[in-house]
């Protein structure tokens, strides 16, 4: 079965890297790519923390991070907790099953920034607890049609890492006339394989929503 990764850069080097670490033999096309979205900062001092779902809002946030590096973040994971160490921003919190688990756990009372990208999913925040949201970037979507001889072969394993990717991925294949008969999708969670739509040969999806889980289960579906 051939392996197919299509998230946007630097995410998908990452998982090309991580793969190949593991033994596996993988192909990577990014099918969309981030581009920064301009954003107004609330007031530093209103703000409690910083929650961030995506290492993208350190990649691509733009001149008002500098305002904030005096704020804990809660983080998605631990892929986005790296990347706050690296932009020098102190963690204090890092989640393992998706970002409205951080939420829940953060102690009140507390305000907090949540930097998110243009299609994310809703929070409701705990008692005590309340959010301002900006949008700091966006997914701009790319062609499938360096993927597609491989895609057109059969037995591929497509990665998917977002729902923007999913419902993309579903389109470009439509469009390209690729059989859907032919392809199985590993999805990150239950709100990207929905978006994958119908008509595959098998859609499974990770035991928690990180990159380390989608690969293991890649590994036991390829083995």
């Amino acid at each position: 079965m051939r392996l197919l990764a299509l998230r946007p850069e630097p995410g998908l080097s990452a998982t090309l890297a991580n793969a190949r670490a593991m033994g596996l033999t993988i192909d990577g096309v990014a099918l969309s790519e981030i581009q920064a979205v301009t954003w107004d900062c609330p007031d530093p001092a209103t703000i409690d923390g910083l929650l961030i779902g995506s290492a993208n809002a350190f990649v691509h946030g733009g001149p008002h991070l500098a305002r904030l590096t005096d704020k804990p973040v809660y983080a998605v994971g631990e892929a986005t907790g790296d990347a706050a160490g690296a932009a020098g921003f102190a963690v204090a919190m890092v989640g393992s099953g998706g970002l409205q688990g951080v939420l829940d756990a953060i102690p009140a009372p507390m305000h907090l920034l949540r930097i998110a990208g243009e299609e994310h999913v809703p929070l409701t925040a705990p008692a005590g607890v309340t959010f301002a949201e900006v949008i700091a970037y966006r997914s701009v979507a790319l062609p499938l049609d360096p993927a597609a001889p491989m895609l057109a072969e059969g037995e591929a394993l497509v990665l998917l890492h977002s729902a923007a990717t999913a419902r993309h991925f579903a389109n470009e294949c439509d469009r390209l006339a690729l059989a859907r008969g032919s392809i199985t999708l590993a999805a990150l969670g239950p709100r990207i394989a929905a978006a994958a739509g119908d008509g595959w040969v098998a859609i499974h999806i990770a035991s928690r929503p990180d990159d380390a889980a989608l690969l293991a289960m890649a590994q036991e579906l390829c083995n």
